[in-house]
């Protein structure tokens, strides 16, 4: 059986950091109410002359040197994120042009905060199908450009980001188990409502902008991130008791803690970085995994539960021994 393989990880930030005391300056919250419900204290934002594609780019740079890979190894890139530079060409095209990679396929995925599982399951599709050996998925944001930055109840919650993972065609057990899914019903709960062949030409500012039903999101999350855990974990030795990190999308502190109780995981066994990063959509897992190989707490071998949930809704998780 063919299998993928994580070989390499990598990670970029903005250098710019806005604090939640800068943030104090500019609108009506505090630190303390922020920490409180979030969870966060600081996030990264994009400089002016910085794009998704360059923060992905950076990410892939390293991933590929952590991985001792050149870019002719590369046969597939998968970039999730849901702030493309433009509407077409894809953000992929953009850094597969960048890495002077020619020929191979290279597309973007859209699903919110899920878009980081949802393809690392395609490129695990492509990889045990033998449609690539070599796979670069990359999740990149740049939320901030989407921020009502007068809307404290969103507008503290976002920051810009990107990470890499390489993934390659192997023997050896890599991806164990992967499962997307979506519901669209819940659209409205979480969405930003102008787009292209809806309400483009005649968008309004306050349209533009990321909104959501924050009590609503909670609950879905929580109750969601439990049953995809449970669905992952189910034909593996143990179960959840087989699980050394769980690794969630960071959306918010009291919604990985929640989700941690329900799956009766110990929070030293979760990986968490919002407090750091605040939410980066599509970023914020590889972002977690790249910290999580930095401070020494994974190590080879180790089973690793990736979980996401994200507006759509969507929701999704992945199953690896690193």
């Amino acid at each position: 059986m063919t299998y993928a393989r994580f070989i390499g990880i990598g990670s970029y930030l903005p250098e710019k950091v806005l604090t939640n005391k800068d943030l104090e300056k500019v609108m009506n919250t505090s630190d303390e109410w922020i920490r409180e419900r979030t969870g966060i204290m600081r996030r990264h934002i994009a400089a002016d002359n910085e794009t998704t594609s360059s923060l992905g780019l950076e990410a892939a740079k390293r991933a590929m040197s952590n991985a001792d890979i050149e870019p002719e190894d590369i046969d597939l890139i998968i970039v999730a994120t849901t702030t493309p530079d433009q509407v077409f060409p894809s953000t992929a095209c953009l850094i597969q042009h960048q890495l002077k990679i020619k020929g191979c396929a290279a597309f973007d995925v859209q699903a919110v905060c899920s878009g980081f599982v949802y393809a690392l399951d395609i490129a695990n599709r492509f990889l045990q199908t033998g449609g690539a050996t070599t796979a670069l998925v990359i999740g990149a944001e740049t939320l901030s450009r989407i921020l009502n930055w007068e809307d404290r109840s969103t507008a503290v919650l976002f920051g810009d980001g990107a990470g890499c993972v390489i993934l390659k065609a192997s023997d050896e057990p890599g991806i164990l188990s992967s499962h997307s899914h979506a519901d669209g019903q819940y659209a409205d709960l979480l969405q930003v409502r102008s787009g292209i062949s809806a309400g483009y030409n005649e968008a309004k500012p306050a349209e533009a902008f990321i909104e959501m039903n924050g009590n609503a999101v909670f609950k879905r999350a929580v109750a969601t991130f439990d049953k995809i855990a449970r669905e992952t974990v189910a034909d593996i030795d143990g179960g959840l008791g087989g699980i050394d990190w769980f690794i969630p999308h960071q959306a918010n502190m009291r919604i990985i803690k929640a989700a941690a109780r329900k799956l009766e995981m110990p929070m030293e066994r979760v990986i968490a970085t919002v407090d750091m990063h605040a939410n980066t959509s599509s970023a914020s897992i590889p972002l977690a995994l790249d910290y999580a190989l930095q401070e020494g707490k994974i190590k080879q071998g180790d089973i690793l539960l990736l979980a996401a949930f994200g507006g759509g809704f969507t929701w999704g998780s992945t199953l690896v021994k690193y």
